[in-house]
């Protein structure tokens, strides 16, 4: 079973609970270590449970958790899905179509490339493929390319580094920090990536991570 997959919808999954059932977040203690009756018997207290680790993907001053709001932008996008063990494939192939569009058309870039992550299960994912642009297109896309707006509001940004097989690490490390701070978050999550996956190594790569709360 591929990882990327495995934690990826994990991520989803959590996400899916948290709305359904907000008891997800919240773990029943363990019971107290059972004390004696003698007057000089004192129950000791469990130790608190320690903070998710940040990924070791992770390099020293990248945010973990970091507390963002998302701007809405213009964006030309393809939409897709794919399959978890072809998905770097995937998304790369459909940035080169969107890259290839906007330099045909003559629109100015104004950020990094995302991908939208819509939907999850376990054989693959449904996508946005996207590109923010300064101005919507005037003569609107044909065929696949659709012109709209990025996701906006509140969010939380994680950080990767290295290949994007290894990203399983930090969905899990994600997964456990939201567990953990027992916060509530939309089914969708949102890759910006910061190294051009286009002409990046993919050992090299550096993405953000953004998951929308509640």
């Amino acid at each position: 079973m591929f990882p990327r997959f495995a934690l990826g919808f994990a991520l989803a999954a959590a996400v899916s609970l948290v709305g359904l059932a907000p008891c997800w977040a919240q773990k029943p203690a363990p019971p107290p270590a059972s004390a004696t009756k003698s007057d000089s018997a004192a129950t000791t207290p469990a130790p608190a449970a320690p903070a998710a680790p940040s990924p070791a993907s992770a390099a020293a001053g990248d945010p973990f958790g970091e507390d963002t709001t998302l701007a809405a932008k213009p964006i030309v996008y393809v939409k897709g899905a794919g399959t978890w063990d072809s998905a770097f494939e995937t998304i790369t192939a459909s940035l080169k179509k969107l890259k290839t569009y906007v330099d045909k058309e003559g629109l100015k870039s104004d950020g990094l490339p995302i991908t939208i992550f819509t939907a999850t299960d376990d054989t693959g994912f449904q996508f946005e493929a996207a590109l923010p642009v300064t101005e919507a297109p005037k003569k609107p896309p044909h065929g696949d390319i659709a012109a709209g707006t990025s996701p906006e509001g509140h969010a939380l940004k994680f950080v990767h580094r290295g290949s994007y097989d290894g990203m399983d690490n930090t969905y899990e490390a994600i997964t456990n920090y939201l567990d953990e701070k027992r916060l509530e978050a939309k089914d969708m999550f949102i890759e910006q990536y910061v190294t051009d996956p286009l002409s990046t190594s993919e050992e090299n790569l550096i993405v953000n991570v953004f998951v929308m709360i509640k």
